[in-house]
């Protein structure tokens, strides 16, 4: 098991081929798990597999439901609230938390970029950023204040990749990262003000 693999989550079978599936993925890619592995790793028969999902996009969708609910949960109470500095800062807290969740899954994302694209998962996935953004740009904002936005999520992912390397805990990493994002997402509104 390599160190960025995370400890399993749960323990209902369903939920334990959700978290072998997503080990193998990470550790020889999506393309190259067959489902006898993933079969295999858990040591039942691909029958018993086939009970709970018939296919590997199966399994990747319903680990996306499970992981992205947070997300779909936030976006939705995101809509119902007003368009102030406070609520965009909440949200970037709520999406920390949401993101922290969900980093198997995102980590799978991002190792594999092109295989994503191509299914129903990928396309969902991009909406969600989509609306994401929406909830934190102003659209008539000055142009440098809507990247500030944008930048302020895309720092809150950079944060679950890039550093890893850099000193410190990953709770000391994630709470560096929220400030960088609230930061860019005061400075987004200060000229609304």
């Amino acid at each position: 098991m390599s160190s960025s693999t995370p400890a399993p989550r749960r323990g209902n079978t369903r939920q334990r081929i959700q978290d072998v599936a997503l080990e193998l993925f990470a550790e020889q890619g999506y393309e190259k798990t067959s489902l006898r592995e993933i079969a295999e790793r858990l040591e039942v028969t691909k029958a018993a597999l086939y009970y709970h999902f018939k296919t590997k996009e199966d399994i990747l969708i319903s680990l996306a439901e499970d992981l992205t609910r947070p997300l779909d949960e936030l976006l939705e109470w995101g809509a119902t609230q007003p368009r102030t500095l406070e609520t965009k800062q909440e949200i970037m807290r709520r999406y920390g938390d949401a993101l922290a969740g969900a980093a198997p899954l995102f980590r799978f994302m991002q190792e594999n970029q092109a295989t994503v694209r191509e299914l129903r998962f990928g396309k969902d996935m991009k909406e969600r950023m989509m609306a994401m953004v929406e909830l934190v740009k102003e659209p008539e904002a000055e142009l440098a204040d809507q990247v500030r936005a944008v930048a302020a999520l895309f720092s809150m992912h950079a944060g679950m990749f890039l550093l890893q390397n850099l000193d410190g805990s990953a709770e000391e990493k994630r709470a560096a990262v929220l400030e960088v994002a609230l930061d860019l997402i005061t400075q987004a509104n200060s000229s609304k003000s």
